[in-house]
């Protein structure tokens, strides 16, 4: 069996971007080339920094996912700030295993599923917007959370968490769709937080301060 995979047809293009940076990218370059005809340099050469910002804000690198078996990918690129075992939560009933993934607006906002599984359930909840980064946000913040069943009658439960700057939450999925490992699934718009929520059966392979990639790197095990 090969050690990695596609989840998704590559994207055919140099510098691919997701969809939805698409109107702030193009308003950004028309603003700019109206400042630059109508001789205003100073504001042109700021609506290009913008408008490249949000290129790279937007950007959608195609990812290869590990084969390994049983193995949990990270739904969001960002550093680890929770990877711990809980008693309980307001996602899944009973002990279950809490990974929290921070995503700076300097790192790629897609997010991805974890595991193969089809999708039970998709909450989205209005709420304050708190630094993603505080404990108190995975419940007081706007949040969406997916549920996924697994091939094994598992269940992992995904949440987007809105945070401070990060104000749109994006998620693609419905009920009842057949998602693959690492395949794109939404994004949260500058940032923000993903939070994952395991059975306790599965392994954390991740600690508080590892930097992780979205679909690449493995932050949990299934024996």
């Amino acid at each position: 069996m090969k050690k990695y995979s596609w989840s998704e047809p590559s994207v055919q293009t140099a510098f691919p971007v997701a969809k939805a940076g698409y109107p702030l990218i193009l308003a950004a370059a028309f603003v700019t080339l109206i400042f630059a005809l109508l001789g205003m340099t100073a504001l042109a050469l700021l609506g290009v920094v913008v408008a490249f910002s949000f290129c790279g804000f937007f950007r959608d690198p195609d990812r290869v996912i590990p084969n390994q078996s049983g193995g949990i990918v990270a739904p969001a690129d960002g550093k680890v700030i929770v990877a711990k075992t809980s008693e309980g939560s307001a996602f899944i009933d009973g002990r279950c295993k809490k990974i929290s993934i921070f995503m700076s607006v300097f790192n790629v906002h897609v997010n991805r599923i974890p595991f193969d599984g089809v999708v039970q359930k998709v909450s989205h909840h209005p709420g304050k917007f708190f630094a993603a980064n505080l404990d108190k946000a995975s419940l007081q913040n706007e949040h969406n959370a997916v549920y996924l069943q697994t091939p094994d009658n598992k269940t992992i439960c995904v949440v987007q968490v809105a945070g401070l700057i990060a104000r749109r939450i994006i998620c693609y999925v419905q009920p009842e769709m057949d998602l693959t490992k690492g395949q794109r699934y939404g994004l949260i718009c500058f940032g923000s937080r993903l939070d994952v929520y395991l059975p306790d059966d599965a392994e954390i392979t991740v600690a508080v301060g590892d930097k992780v990639k979205a679909g690449t790197s493995l932050i949990g095990q299934f024996g």
